[in-house]
């Protein structure tokens, strides 16, 4: 976790972020109720939730704010938060999953009304589809459809078939379906994270970029160090996600394992072409292991990723990886320019829910990462319920707490070619 000189890691979103928002290095000795380890929506969230409770909040960020994944990903604001969760029955009883089920939802609303609170210009866009290609994933999504009605879903669903799907979401042969949410949408995650960051600034909160933490010294107020600083505090807040270095917290690093996911951004496309690539502008994922996920951005090119790894390695080459899939899906755009392309590591545990708790050998310090490709509205119903959590209020963070994760059997080395296998076995059942 070195610092990046400075920089945003290259991609379109750094290309067109607007803002020149900086902050200072961390220099000399500090003292803050809440220490923040990380600088993506999660950390810079929880400032913003615990600063409005009177906090006071210091934030190190080992790079810029949004230099990881927060400054990376689709920018697919979708909902829910956790994978299967009825798996979780026995350890959190049936009123703990449909907590869980409804704090999907709010996660949502609690992005959204950040944007509106605080008039953030991220580009928000409502609007997404499921998109099926295989008859059970139409049978999914009928299940998804039922329970989100039970859970009296505030937003418009609708299904489609192939010709209503061509017609609405997708000009393409290559799906059988989908289900369009009104509800979700799609941003532009860099100036979302920056404009919150500010947010966070206004309120009190201190934010210091190229800070990398060296070493966490626990007790009941922690210490945390970096090369040129040192912040005491009462309370830490891991929340470095899939960019924690092992290393600071063996326990909390060996249950999340960094995925590899990778971008592509078109040259221009003009509106025409866009509006008969996919009609209503939603953001789109298919329901595939190794799915692609794609959306036209306020420039008009088309932003495609995919690609999930496991191995620890990138693809040699991002673009030339992800264009057979895009052509796969829009035949009709050719050999298209490639003119951005760039990965990020997600975090990934192996339950797929969001791991919420405190160190088991030192209270004073919470966590909150692993939100498997959904952290861009998880990780803000994360940092809200570490802040109520801190601030005495914690049903929601027990029931987090609960469920117990599994570590990553291996260490650093092991750990990822033994999930990449595993996911061989899924892929293999994906094509049935």
């Amino acid at each position: 976790m070195s610092p990046s000189n400075n920089r945003h890691a290259p991609s379109w979103y750094a290309a067109t972020c607007n803002s020149a928002l900086e902050f200072p290095e961390l220099k000399g000795e500090h003292q803050a109720d809440i220490c923040v380890l990380g600088g993506g929506f999660t950390g810079v969230n929880t400032a913003i939730e615990l600063s409005q409770r009177g906090y006071s909040v210091i934030l190190l960020e080992a790079n810029r704010i949004g230099w990881g994944a927060s400054g990376r990903n689709g920018g697919e604001l979708i909902r829910g938060i956790g994978h299967g969760l009825d798996q979780f029955r026995h350890q959190i009883g049936d009123e703990g999953v449909h907590q869980l089920k409804l704090m999907g939802i709010e996660a949502l609303e609690i992005v959204k009304q950040r944007i509106a609170d605080h008039d953030i210009a991220c580009d928000l866009t409502l609007g997404y589809s499921d998109l099926a290609t295989r008859p059970r994933h139409m049978k999914a999504l009928e299940e998804d459809f039922e329970e989100l009605q039970s859970l009296h879903y505030p937003h418009a669903l609708k299904f489609v078939d192939k010709a209503g799907l061509k017609e609405e979401v997708v000009n393409s042969d290559f799906y059988l379906g989908g289900m369009i949410d009104e509800g979700s949408g799609h941003l532009h995650p860099l100036n979302l994270v920056l404009g919150e960051a500010a947010v966070a600034q206004s309120l009190g909160a201190r934010l210091y970029e190229n800070s990398a933490v060296t070493q966490v010294i626990k007790g009941d107020r922690p210490q945390v160090m970096t090369a040129s600083g040192r912040v005491t505090c009462d309370q830490l807040v891991m929340a470095a996600n899939g960019y924690l270095p092992s290393r600071l917290e063996p326990w909390l690093g060996g249950k999340i394992l960094p995925a590899g996911s990778y971008i592509v951004v078109t040259e221009p496309l003009g509106d025409e072409v866009c509006r008969n690539l996919m009609p209503r502008n939603m953001a789109v994922a298919d329901l595939r292991i190794e799915l692609d996920y794609y959306r036209i951005t306020a420039d008009k090119r088309l932003l495609f990723g995919g690609l999930c790894t496991y191995t620890g390695k990138d693809p040699k080459n991002i673009a030339s990886a992800l264009q057979p899939n895009i052509r796969k899906v829009f035949p009709q755009l050719g050999d298209v320019r490639i003119d951005y392309q760039w990965g990020g590591m997600l975090g990934i545990g192996a339950n797929r829910l969001p791991q919420i708790g405190q160190l088991p050998d030192c209270p004073s310090i919470y966590f909150a990462q692993a939100y498997a490709g959904h952290g861009l509205n998880a990780s803000h119903l994360a940092a809200k319920v570490v802040g109520e959590a801190i601030s005495g209020e914690r049903d929601r963070f027990n029931l987090f707490a609960r469920v117990p994760h599994m570590t990553f059997p291996g260490g650093d080395r092991l750990r990822s070619p033994l999930l990449a296998t595993g996911m061989l076995w899924y892929k293999f059942k994906d094509l049935f």
